[in-house]
């Protein structure tokens, strides 16, 4: 029996010809992420190990990039405890205010994950990086304490199932919609446990920064990664920032799925999620008339270039709602210089929008955009539970770059043709 990819590169990690879904192994690790929520928690527990240096002070980042740049005493003491830690161990991969970017987006664009490597990060949408052909999973903090001292990590072989998408993608329908007409279909334990091998068609045509948002949101079906096939965009991608060797693994063509699920998504509506999971998902037609009271555009899921150019291309000579506030979060530093550039700034500040430094933010009710009670927001975020971006009688409404500028400028959810937008 044929081998899934996300199985030969546990396999190769852990030294092994094979593996079998259900089986534990013990598996070296390419890099080990932590962020200033996460980070302080491991760095207390490695400290417990009684070691006086890390495996390697190439293999692991250290990104605060939650509640930066801080916005409070609290956070700056989170903060400083990644600063000290890296500057006593030498981590190379430490990135402070200024060179910090969302840490999903950061990894990727610095070369720092490559296709087959084995990546696992103290922060669940570590599953970003299966866009690149990686095995990548969120981890606890403990476990993260325990890598970083001996590059290992322990995993059980997760079953896999496969996505296969069919046909041309309609106008304004992306990788976001892709990803929650998927969690809407199986739930959010729906892959619990289980990798999710996203292929087909309609997958192949999305842009890299598609793929990362896809992958990112895995974890929102309970999946241990997402990935996506090795191809000739994934080498463009990789292609200058990869400054070591890397090895690309493929799926047998007798591979044992778990499940397989097919879909011809050539008439696929955009996608909005409801409150308060991100299964509760309706087509654009089907949302009525849902006022909102602000806009968020970034984070880890759609804080990329394409992004923007999607939401600018949007807004261009409208103006946002006067009831509504919209925040424009670049994912990171060489994100918003590009977009500067690009003259997506101007786009958005003369319609009224607000645009942040790098920053996970409101996504999780950190800060640069708290909801009070009853108030609305439609966000390209990846989560909307309960309290999720603020108080816990607010609302989060997930959705893609498109239907989240279209809806700042109406007030209310809408896709960009309601703006006059084609």
């Amino acid at each position: 029996m044929g081998l899934t990819m996300t199985e030969k590169i546990l396999a190769a990690h852990a030294g092994k010809t094979g593996v079998e879904p259900g089986e534990l192994i013990s598996a070296k690790v390419d890099m080990v992420l932590g962020n200033d929520i996460t980070a302080p928690v491991a760095i207390k527990e490695f400290a417990k190990i009684g070691v006086d240096r890390v495996f390697d002070n190439e293999k692991i980042a250290l990104v605060p990039d939650h509640f930066t740049p801080n916005k409070d005493i609290k956070s700056a003491e989170q903060a400083k405890i990644l600063r000290e830690f890296a500057r006593k161990y030498g981590i190379v991969n430490y990135f402070e205010v200024g060179e910090m970017g969302v840490e999903h987006c950061l990894l990727p664009e610095k070369g720092l994950v490559l296709p087959g490597d084995l990546v696992i990060g103290a922060d669940s949408h570590t599953c970003t990086y299966g866009a690149l052909g990686a095995f990548s999973t969120g981890i606890g903090s403990t476990d993260m304490a325990a890598a970083m001292a001996s590059g290992e990590a322990w995993f059980k072989v997760p079953e896999s199932i496969k996505f296969i998408y069919y046909g041309k993608l309609p106008r304004w329908v992306g990788g976001k919609d892709l990803i929650l007409y998927t969690i809407g279909q199986i739930g959010v334990d729906g892959a619990l446990y289980r990798s999710m091998e996203f292929t087909g068609e309609a997958v192949a045509e999305l842009s890299m920064d598609g793929r990362f948002t896809m992958a990112n949101m895995a974890i929102e079906a309970g999946g241990k990664n997402g990935i996506f096939a090795v191809d000739e965009k994934t080498l463009e991608y990789v292609k200058g920032r990869d400054k070591r060797n890397f090895t690309v693994y493929q799926s047998d063509p007798d591979a044992k799925y778990v499940q397989t699920y097919e879909w011809d998504v050539s008439k696929l509506e955009p996608q909005v999620a409801f409150p308060h999971l991100p299964e509760n998902t309706r087509p654009l037609s089907q949302c009525g008339h849902v006022s909102i009271d602000q806009a968020i555009i970034g984070s880890c899921t759609n804080g990329r270039i394409e992004d923007l150019r999607e939401a600018a291309y949007v807004l261009k000579g409208k103006k946002v709602n006067p009831n509504v506030r919209l925040i424009i979060i670049p994912g990171t530093q060489a994100v918003w210089r590009q977009a500067m550039h690009e003259g997506l700034f101007d786009i958005f500040l003369d319609a009224g929008a607000a645009i942040s430094t790098p920053t996970c933010g409101p996504c999780l009710g950190g800060h640069m955009g708290i909801l009070a009670k009853g108030e609305r927001a439609i966000a390209t975020t990846n989560r909307n539970f309960v309290g999720r971006m603020g108080h816990p009688e607010s609302e989060v409404y997930l959705a893609g770059p498109a239907v989240t500028a279209a809806s700042a400028i109406l007030g209310k959810i809408a896709g960009p043709e309601e703006v006059g937008v084609q």
